[in-house]
């Protein structure tokens, strides 16, 4: 397996926005996700099980997470705090407002890869890099605390984040991010416990080995962040937007014909088994 670290996961991903961006129907364009996934992006695809099949969710997460950034900026975002950043290149690909101010957290490996390979690129917008560790409670404190003062709304983005936590680590986060009064929206996607059972039976031995398991998908769905100071302000069925989008997974037509024949229950839970969601603050 050609995934060692977490940060890794990026490079994959990245990938996947290569092979999007490729295609002549494109539903979004990324002209830096190559240079940035380099080879070891193209590599872990090629060897992580079904690695181009399973490509359309992260792709339908992107452009889905495309929509919602530019609508909330439209809202009022006057600053996007974008968590475990990774190789994200919305700064330099969105039509962002040139007054919005962009900060990318991440580890100094992979966030510093990102700032030398774009280095000769302009952002549309205010940028800044920090380079340090999420887990670390007091610089967390710290970083969040300064953006929070230096801005009136903002929008936290956690993309392919949490499902790598464990759900105290997901609670803290909630908490910390619920102190600054500014930080008013939150925009991740969400995994359910049948997703995950599904994962760790394509792809759980591949992601163990690296050491990058997927751990997150709550029983009780976006009801996990109320008691932190956030509720669902909106849910996008991964599997809706798919189709809406013409890119759903093989054989989505036959699951779609055979969930009619269950309970209207199992239908509602098949249907929140992967989504974005979009969460407000509280108080």
């Amino acid at each position: 397996m050609t995934i060692e670290h977490i940060s890794d996961t990026a490079r994959w991903v990245a990938e996947y926005r290569a092979m999007e961006t490729d295609r002549p129907d494109a539903i979004f364009r990324d002209p830096y996700a190559r240079r940035l996934a380099g080879p070891l992006g193209a590599e872990i695809v090629a060897k992580l099980p079904r690695g181009r099949q399973m490509a359309w969710a992260m792709i339908v997460r992107t452009a889905v997470f495309d929509e919602i950034v530019m609508d909330r900026v439209h809202a009022g975002a006057d600053l996007v705090l974008n968590l475990a950043a990774g190789l994200d290149a919305r700064p330099w690909r969105l039509d962002l407002p040139a007054s919005l101010r962009w900060v990318d957290v991440d580890l100094p490996a992979i966030l510093g890869h990102k700032v030398n390979e774009l280095a000769n690129e302009a952002p549309r917008c205010r940028y800044e890099a920090v380079m340090q560790d999420l887990r670390d409670p007091a610089m967390r404190r710290a970083l969040f605390a300064r953006l929070g003062a230096e801005c009136k709304n903002a929008l936290i983005i956690a993309e392919g984040l949490l499902v790598y936590l464990e759900p105290a680590e997901v609670a803290d986060l909630a908490k910390a991010l619920h102190q600054p009064s500014s930080f008013r929206w939150w925009l991740s996607d969400l995994a359910s416990p049948r997703l995950l059972k599904m994962v760790a039976r394509g792809w759980g031995k591949s992601l163990e080995r690296a050491n990058a398991p997927f751990k997150f998908g709550p029983a009780e769905g976006t009801k996990f962040f109320e008691p932190h100071g956030w509720r669902e302000l909106a849910f996008r069925p991964a599997g809706e937007d798919a189709r809406r989008l013409k890119r759903e997974m093989s054989g989505a037509g036959i699951w779609r014909l055979l969930a009619r024949l269950y309970p209207r229950r199992i239908r509602e839970e098949f249907k929140r088994i992967s989504g974005n969601i979009l969460l407000e603050r509280v108080g």
